[in-house]
């Protein structure tokens, strides 16, 4: 296993139990591609991605870009510095910033952070002259203030002059680490938090002081010296597609699957990521003529293994995609999921009857993301596996 950058905060993320799961896909794999049927954050990808071939597949748009950090970009002379980058950026910010910059000192009274708070969430009703201002709309005075946002959106313009060449995957990843550690939220965009006492109002004004030009170089700067300096060789892909699609596609190797555990839907939980990469000013989902305070995107994905009257139909799915594409299989879940192991074991045995079926579990320590006593809870893991 090659060590790798973190690109970003995410919700059971296996870059802890990586080891493990290494281990369960070196029992049963080929020299035939991994496809990683989940993607989210990419580990797989980071984990292997310059020692097999990876065919990384999400629904989430984000999570190819992730991936293609870690196995398909690379460096070359023509790659532009962060100091390079960040002028760009600087440069597009002198000619749009408006009177609501705002100096957050640690003395700003709680009152005056309020109203400051107020006047840029008011933004998401005014129009703009310019193209690249979706974060500045819709996202100023929630989990960024509206001069972060302006970083946001100025350095997703300066990326897309680079889309076409393989450092754009670092630019936008950067970028993505640069919105999770500046944000005033618990490392997801469900909801922001409210100033509502003066210990909230104290903390966040730790994250409003954050620069997201210092976080964005010092990922960058880091990512550089961990692609590589020539052509990636392997035939790495990256795709967002429904795991039945992308199962349909696959040549046969063997499947990682990570499918979410848990009633919530990953799309609530990353819908800024998705709305940063796609930049397509989504319809935002409303409540009673208002737009909801999460700012989620109106047509998010729905997975049905966070649906209970879905999940055993999607499990048939997946195992018979597995079948069809004569892959071996590697499936991770847990105790904690919609269903338990153990039932989980018997449609797998039921999908596949000709197929010996082992698993390996481990104890492990689930981020829950949050800020409170949960912020970690004790968890079986727990891999299936399954030999072509």
């Amino acid at each position: 296993m090659q060590e790798y950058p973190s690109l970003v905060k995410y919700m059971g993320s296996k870059s802890k139990i990586i080891g493990f799961v290494l281990n369960g896909i070196n029992h049963v794999r080929d020299d035939r591609p991994i496809c990683d049927l989940f993607s989210g954050s990419g580990s797989l990808s980071g984990a292997i991605g310059q020692q097999a071939t990876v065919v990384s597949n999400d629904i989430q748009s984000y999570s190819g870009l992730l991936a293609d950090t870690y196995n398909r970009a690379y460096r070359d002379q023509t790659t532009p510095s962060a100091d390079h980058l960040l002028a760009l950026a600087d440069d597009i910010l002198e000619r749009r910033k408006r009177k609501l910059v705002v100096d957050y000192g640690s003395d700003m009274p709680f009152a005056v952070f309020n109203e400051h708070e107020e006047h840029q969430r008011a933004l998401m009703t005014q129009d703009f002259d310019y193209r690249w201002h979706l974060f500045a709309k819709n996202y100023s005075g929630t989990w960024w203030s509206y001069e972060q946002c302006l970083w946001i959106d100025a350095l997703r313009e300066v990326a897309e002059g680079f889309r076409s060449t393989p450092i754009y995957p670092v630019i936008m990843s950067s970028l993505m680490f640069a919105m999770a550690y500046a944000s005033q939220g618990t490392g997801h965009y469900a909801q922001y938090r409210d100033a509502k006492t003066h210990s909230s109002h104290k903390d966040i004004l730790i994250y409003r002081k954050r620069s997201i030009g210092q976080y964005f170089e010092r990922k960058y700067n880091d990512v550089l010296e961990y692609i590589p300096d020539r052509p990636v060789i392997a035939p790495h892909q990256s795709t967002a597609l429904d795991f039945k699609d992308c199962l349909k596609n696959f040549g046969g190797g063997t499947v990682y699957a990570d499918p979410p555990y848990c009633f919530v839907h990953y799309s609530r939980f990353y819908h800024a990521l998705e709305t940063l990469v796609l930049y397509d000013f989504p319809k935002l989902q409303t409540q009673r003529g208002k737009v909801v305070k999460g700012r989620y995107r109106e047509e998010r994905h729905q997975s049905p293994f966070c649906i209970k009257s879905q999940v055993r139909g999607a499990f048939i799915d997946l195992f018979e995609g597995v079948k069809a594409s004569d892959s071996s299989l590697v499936l991770s879940y847990s105790n904690t999921g919609m269903i338990s192991l153990d039932e989980l074991l018997a449609i797998g045995e039921k999908a596949l009857p000709n197929k010996k079926i082992e698993i390996l579990t481990t104890d492990h320590e689930h981020m829950t993301m949050g800020r409170k006593e949960d912020r970690q809870r004790s968890v079986k893991e727990g891999l299936l596996l399954v030999r072509a």
